[in-house]
């Protein structure tokens, strides 16, 4: 899956998600070229990969959801 102007630091967290997976062969991300901005990600994995990936980056989300909760109620 070729993505553009993307962050790669949010990829690689996606990345991170999906390796944890049991389903998933390999999860890698690259930059293709500095110069073209254009982020490439592969997933092999026993079910759809693109399911894996939704299913990644939703608890990605919900991961940096409780570590604003964590830190919020440090603050005050």
């Amino acid at each position: 899956m070729a993505i553009k102007d993307a962050d790669i630091g949010a990829l690689y967290i996606i990345q991170h998600e999906l390796l944890k997976d049991k389903n998933t062969d390999f999860a890698g991300v690259i930059i293709k070229h500095p110069l073209t901005n254009e982020i490439w990600m592969r997933v092999n994995s026993k079910s759809k990969p693109i399911t894996q990936i939704s299913a990644a980056a939703d608890t990605a989300i919900s991961e940096v959801a409780n570590l604003q909760k964590l830190i919020n109620s440090k603050i005050k």
